[in-house]
């Protein structure tokens, strides 16, 4: 199912040199099942949003649609698209000269959900430019890979005031004694967190790890794992199941989705 197209034309490898020596651009992945995706809508926004705060330029949300339609029209069941957006043409020297985007879209396969629980370790970690959801991605990364090496799943982003932000590629929420918490922290903002804010009691509030530690139950959450139970922070054992976490679970798989 692994496939690429830029700006709806097959991929050749020379078209991929720029991303993989300079790695300056941004992107967004969805989840789709059966031609829809949960918050469509909130992609399509991300990247418009994104484009003009990586290169000052305007990108076209219709365009964009219509090029991950033409690549994944033959297409069925579940799969995850990831669209990037970067210049072929800015060299490492001048990332001020970056103002003509192009739209690379690819296809991988996408998990079953729900997924089973994460245990993480907290590793202390800010992601550049946290509002962005941008391609350089060596710090996260970095840190996963040393929570895998240390026998974890994942890792779970600590800040220097030790604060709890966001895991390695996703949102994390809490369940306390008034409902679902997110952190308050400087953190990307997930479309699938977006989507789970409108569900039941919420609020944001500052979570330290001790915090973390203690809440009822925690979940990652983004567009291919939806709502993952987190088994461990830590040497900490974390409730698996809990109301709250099945009826944000249940709610989210439950969302219609957007038509392609």
């Amino acid at each position: 199912m692994n496939m690429a197209e830029l700006n709806g034309r097959p991929v050749i490898p020379d078209d991929l040199l720029t991303l993989a020596l300079t790695n300056y651009g941004h992107f967004t992945s969805m989840r789709v099942d059966n031609q829809r995706v949960r918050g469509l809508g909130l992609h399509l926004e991300r990247l418009v949003r994104d484009c003009r705060a990586v290169f000052g330029a305007d990108l076209d949300p219709e365009k964009v649609r219509h090029y991950v339609r033409q690549a994944t029209s033959d297409l069925t069941g579940s799969f995850v698209v990831r669209v990037t957006v970067f210049d072929p043409a800015v060299e490492l020297a001048h990332p001020d000269k970056a103002k003509n985007p192009s739209v690379l879209v690819t296809v991988r396969p996408a998990a079953d959900l729900p997924l089973p629980p994460l245990r993480v370790k907290s590793v202390r970690y800010e992601r550049d430019v946290p509002a962005v959801k941008h391609s350089g991605l060596f710090g996260a990364l970095h840190a996963r890979r040393a929570a895998l090496l240390d026998g974890f799943d994942d890792a779970l982003f600590i800040g220097p005031d030790d604060r709890v932000s966001e895991g390695g590629t996703w949102n994390v929420g809490f369940i306390g004694e008034e409902g679902v918490v997110w952190p308050k922290a400087d953190i990307l903002p997930g479309v699938t967190m977006a989507l789970l804010q409108q569900i039941g009691q919420q609020h944001i509030a500052p979570v330290t790890l001790a915090d973390a530690q203690g809440m009822r139950a925690a979940f990652a959450t983004n567009t291919t794992i939806g709502v993952r139970a987190i088994s461990a922070i830590d040497d900490v054992p974390m409730a698996t199941e809990h109301p709250v976490l099945t009826k944000l679970r249940d709610a989210y798989l439950a969302i219609p989705g957007e038509r392609l």
